[in-house]
C-alpha cells in the first residue's frame, strides 16, 4: 500500500495548464510507474486516459482527497523520454496546457486506451485455383471486382494490404473486396508487422547524381552522428528527391531510421512509390487519410524499430524513433506544417529541435526556401547547399507577365491567355491553370443594397458552390444552402469573383472540344480519386488540369508545356506581411510543372499590377533575387525574421466577449 508522499503527476487531456496528483492504485509503489505509461483515473464524474509525467512527494491538496489511479493501461512506457521531453518543451514554447500536448504525440487509438502491442495486419492474395465452383469472372457486370480482380492477379504471389488497394485508386472497394473474398477469387491471409518484398534484386538502383547533387549529398554524408541543419535549395526538378533517397541509404546501412516530413497527402502517393521501389516494404505511412487503425499500427511499427524510414504528414513528428539517424523536411517552406487549432505548432521547427535534441542532421528542401530558412543560412546557422539547374536535360520554362488591364476577359481567363490555350491544345500538349480558390464565387452579394453571405460562426466571407447549391465557409467548414434572394432587401443576389468550379465552367463553353481536370479539395473527397484524378493526368486523359495549390507542389506531369497563374494580385497588396512571400513561392511552385519533359515550358501570370518591383524582380531575376529584395524590405520595416512578433488570440461563444477580454 502506499504512503503518504508517493504521489504520481500526471498528464490530462484538458485545457488547464497543469499536471494532475494521484496515488498510485492500492498495493502498487508509484516509484515502480515510470514516465510514459498510460493510466486510467476517475476525473470528474467519469475515467479519463492520462500519461505519468513523474513523481512528487509533495501535493496540492490534502492527502484524504486524493483520488487513486483506476487501472495501468501499459507493463512499459508507451512513449520513449526523448519523446516525452520532447513534446514537454513543445508545450512550454507553443505556450499549450502540457496535457493536451503531451496526448497529441500519441495516436488516437492509443489516446482511447487501446493496446500498444503491435497487431499482425491483415491483407490478401489472388487464389491462383480460383472458386471451388465453375464461376465467370466479375468483368464488365462488376468493374469494381474485376478491377480488383486484375490488381492482385498482377502483384501475386503478393499479399496486399488496405493501404496498397487505396494507393492504387480504386474506389469504394471493401463491398467488392469481400464479394471476391467469399466467391474464392481472393484468400484473406495475416501478414507479418514488418513485411518486405521477397526479391531484393528487383528494388530500384540508384541514379547517378550530377555534381551539384554530389556536392550536396558529400556535405549532409559529413554531418552524420551529429546535429547539422542542411538547406537544400534546388529549382523545381533539380532532382531533391534523389539526394533523399541516396541520403535515407546511407542512414539504413548504419542501421538507424530516417523520419520524412511532406506538407500534403496529396504528396505521399507519388514519394511512397518512390521509397518503395528504392527500399521494399520497411516504410511506415502517417498522414490523416489513414484509418485509425492503420495510422496506430504505422506509428508502432515505428516505435519498436521495424519500420526503417517513416513518411508522414506534420504529426509524424512526434513518431518515436529508437535508432534516429536523420530528418527530412520536404517543401519546408509549406504553410501545410502549421497546425492552426488545437495544439498549435510547427511541425518544420519542431522537426528542427528534435533533430538538435537527438544529435542528428536534419535536411530541409524546398525549391522556394522562407524567408527565414535563408536568413539562418546567411547568419551561418544552417548549411546552404545549392541545386541552381533541373536534373537530366529538362530546362526552366520561360516567364511572362500579362497585363490584363482593359483586357478583353472571358471570366476568369483574358483573350489572350484563351489563345494561347487553344494553340496549346492544337499542338497536343497539355496546360495547367492554377487558381487557389475552390468553388465557384467567393463572394455572394446582393445587387441593390451590397449585403454579402457571411458565415455566421466567424464572419467570413460563404463561397458560392454551385455543384451543390451551398455556401460553404472554407475557414470553419460551416454550410448551408445558397438563398433565394438577399436577406436584407429581398433583391437579386449575384456571384462575384472566380474559383476553380467558374474557371471549369468558362472553359467548357470557350473550349468545347478540350478534355478539363478539375483537381482541388472538392474534386478529391472520395477515398482514391485523387490518385486515380493524378494518374489520368500523368497519362494525358486531360487536355488542360485546372486546380488549387494540390497541383502546386511535386507532382511530375511530363505532358504540361503551358501554365497559366490566373489570378497573382492578391498576394501584392495584403495586409499579412508575408502574402508576397507566399505567393512567390506559390508562382514559382506552379511554374515548375511546365516543361519537365522534353517540350519547353511556358508560364504566364495575368495581373492588374504588371510593374509591381517585387513581381518584376520574381519574373526576371528569379526566386534567389526576389527573396533578397523581400528581405532587405523586411530588414528595413523592422519584420520577422528581424523581430519576434507574438499573436494574441481570443475564443469566445459571442464575439463580443473575445472584444471585451482583448
Amino acid at each position: 500500500m502506499s504512503a503518504p508522499g508517493e504521489y504520481l503527476l500526471i498528464a490530462l487531456a484538458t485545457p488547464l495548464r497543469r499536471l494532475f496528483t494521484y496515488l498510485p492504485p492500492a498495493e502498487t509503489n508509484a516509484a515502480g510507474m515510470p514516465a510514459g505509461l498510460r493510466v486510467r483515473v476517475p476525473f470528474g464524474n467519469r475515467q479519463r486516459i492520462g500519461l505519468v509525467l513523474g513523481h512528487s512527494n509533495d501535493a496540492d491538496v490534502e492527502y484524504r482527497r486524493l483520488k487513486r489511479v483506476s487501472e495501468i493501461i501499459d507493463s512499459t512506457p508507451v512513449l520513449p523520454d526523448a519523446q516525452l521531453q520532447l513534446l514537454r518543451w513543445a508545450a512550454d514554447y507553443y505556450q499549450h496546457p502540457i496535457g493536451e500536448a503531451i496526448m497529441a504525440g500519441l495516436p488516437t487509438r492509443l489516446r482511447q486506451g487501446g493496446s500498444d502491442q503491435l497487431e499482425h495486419p491483415r491483407g490478401w492474395r489472388f487464389n491462383p485455383d480460383g472458386p471451388d465452383v465453375d464461376m465467370p469472372r466479375p468483368g464488365t457486370r462488376a468493374p469494381r471486382q474485376e478491377a480488383l480482380l486484375q490488381l492482385f492477379e498482377s502483384r501475386h504471389p503478393e499479399a496486399l494490404t488496405t493501404s496498397d488497394i487505396a494507393a492504387a485508386g480504386i474506389m469504394n472497394w471493401r463491398a467488392p473486396l469481400q464479394t471476391l473474398v467469399e466467391r474464392g477469387w481472393l484468400l484473406e491471409v495475416t501478414l507479418p508487422s514488418d513485411q518486405q518484398p521477397d526479391d531484393t534484386a528487383t528494388l530500384e538502383q540508384p541514379l547517378q547524381l550530377n555534381a551539384d547533387q554530389s556536392r550536396a549529398l558529400a556535405t549532409i554524408r559529413s554531418s552524420y552522428g551529429r546535429h547539422q541543419t542542411h538547406l537544400l535549395d534546388g529549382v523545381t526538378g533539380s532532382g531533391k528527391t534523389e539526394v533523399y533517397l541516396q541520403a535515407t541509404a546511407d542512414i539504413l546501412e548504419q542501421q538507424r531510421q530516417c523520419l520524412l516530413l511532406l506538407p500534403e497527402i496529396a504528396l505521399t502517393p507519388q514519394l511512397i512509390r518512390r521509397f518503395e521501389d528504392r527500399f521494399g516494404r520497411r516504410l511506415a505511412i502517417l498522414h490523416s487519410g489513414l484509418t485509425d487503425a492503420d495510422r496506430c499500427r504505422a506509428w508502432l511499427r515505428a516505435r519498436d524499430g521495424l519500420a526503417d524510414v517513416i513518411l508522414g504528414t506534420r504529426s509524424a513528428v512526434w513518431t518515436p524513433l529508437p535508432r534516429p539517424g536523420l530528418i527530412i523536411v520536404d517543401e519546408e517552406h509549406d504553410r501545410s506544417y502549421k497546425q492552426q487549432d488545437g495544439f498549435r505548432y510547427h511541425a518544420r521547427d519542431v522537426a528542427i529541435m528534435r533533430a538538435y535534441r537527438e544529435s542528428v542532421p536534419i535536411v530541409l528542401g524546398s525549391a522556394t526556401p522562407s524567408l527565414e530558412s535563408l536568413f539562418n543560412a546567411g547568419q551561418q546557422r544552417y548549411t546552404h547547399l545549392d541545386l541552381p539547374a533541373r536534373a537530366g536535360q529538362a530546362r526552366s520554362p520561360a516567364m511572362h507577365v500579362l497585363d490584363i488591364r482593359q483586357a478583353p476577359m472571358h471570366g476568369a481567363l483574358s483573350e489572350r491567355f484563351l489563345q494561347m490555350l487553344r494553340d496549346n491544345l492544337a499542338a497536343g500538349q497539355q496546360s495547367l491553370l492554377f487558381l487557389n480558390r475552390r468553388g465557384y464565387a467567393p463572394v455572394i452579394m446582393c445587387h441593390a443594397c451590397g449585403w454579402t453571405a457571411l458565415c455566421h460562426r466567424c464572419d467570413t466571407s460563404m463561397t458560392y458552390h454551385k455543384h451543390k447549391q451551398r455556401l460553404c465557409c472554407h475557414h470553419c467548414g460551416h454550410e448551408h444552402p445558397r438563398p433565394r434572394q438577399c436577406e436584407s432587401c429581398g433583391a437579386e443576389l449575384i456571384e462575384v469573383g472566380h474559383g476553380t468550379e467558374r474557371v471549369e465552367q468558362t472553359l467548357a463553353e470557350a473550349l468545347p472540344e478540350a478534355r478539363v481536370l478539375r483537381i482541388d479539395r472538392d474534386s478529391t473527397r472520395r477515398k482514391g480519386a485523387l490518385e486515380a484524378m493524378l494518374q489520368d493526368a500523368r497519362g494525358g486523359e486531360a487536355d488542360i488540369l485546372i486546380g488549387t495549390q494540390m497541383l502546386a507542389k511535386g507532382h511530375h506531369f511530363p505532358g504540361v508545356s503551358l501554365v497559366g497563374i490566373l489570378e497573382a494580385d492578391g498576394g501584392l497588396f495584403s495586409t499579412d506581411f508575408r502574402a508576397l512571400e507566399h505567393m512567390a513561392q506559390l508562382i514559382i511552385q506552379v511554374s515548375g510543372r511546365a516543361g519537365r519533359a522534353e517540350h519547353p515550358g511556358t508560364v504566364v501570370i495575368q495581373t492588374h499590377h504588371p510593374n509591381h518591383e517585387l513581381l518584376r524582380t520574381l519574373t526576371e531575376q528569379g526566386y534567389p533575387a526576389f527573396a533578397s529584395a523581400a528581405l532587405a524590405e523586411r530588414q528595413t520595416l523592422d519584420l520577422p525574421p528581424y523581430s519576434h512578433m507574438a499573436l494574441m488570440r481570443a475564443e469566445a461563444k459571442q464575439a463580443s466577449e473575445a472584444e471585451r477580454f482583448l
